[in-house]
């Protein structure tokens, strides 16, 4: 992944999750694999001052504070994601009211008060949140980076998918981390 630190940011999607959904037990393992690599990532982004913003499913507490969505999250299952991932004081927390990181949310003005153009983004669900995401970024005009090691969905096969169109169709750089 080759990025200019002066124009980039990373948007972490639904990381801060409770995983209680049919689903849930599936996506929540696949989300302990990438683990490592969202870490890596997130390490990258603060050795290059690139800014981490998190955009995040509300569950119904619409306040833009990670400690009461983290709270409210968190279980035996899935603390482990919960505690190495939640933001920084330096990160940015955006909730959102449905699946895209743009919809409804402050993103779109944020990027632009960063002066963003390369938008780099790993989370979950990757064939669903991270795809309507990197579709409304690719719709903007932003250049796009998922790395394909840092987005988890249900099934494998339609995270590849999912990779697949966004490299495909929105010109996304898929490399791993």
């Amino acid at each position: 992944m080759d990025v200019n630190k002066n124009d980039a940011a990373v948007v972490i999607v639904d990381i801060i999750n409770d995983f209680d959904f049919p689903e849930g037990p599936q996506l929540l393992e696949n989300t302990k694999k990438i683990l490592p690599n969202l870490k890596k990532l997130r390490e990258y982004a603060y050795q290059q001052s690139i800014p981490i913003i998190y955009v995040n499913d509300h569950y119904g507490i619409w306040q833009s504070d990670f400690q009461k969505v983290s709270d409210y999250c968190r279980n035996e299952q899935n603390k482990q994601i919960i505690d190495q991932m939640e933001p920084s004081s330096d990160d940015y927390f955006l909730i959102k009211p449905k699946h895209s990181g743009f919809y409804g949310t402050a993103l779109e003005s944020l990027l632009k008060e960063l002066n963003v153009n390369h938008i780099i983004i790993a989370g979950i669900a990757g064939d669903f949140c991270v795809l309507f995401t990197a579709n409304d970024a690719h719709m903007r005009e932003y250049s796009i980076s998922v790395p394909k090691n840092c987005i988890a969905s249900n099934e494998d096969q339609q995270n590849d998918r999912a990779l697949t169109l966004m490299a495909e169709k929105l010109s996304a750089d898929i490399d791993p981390v």
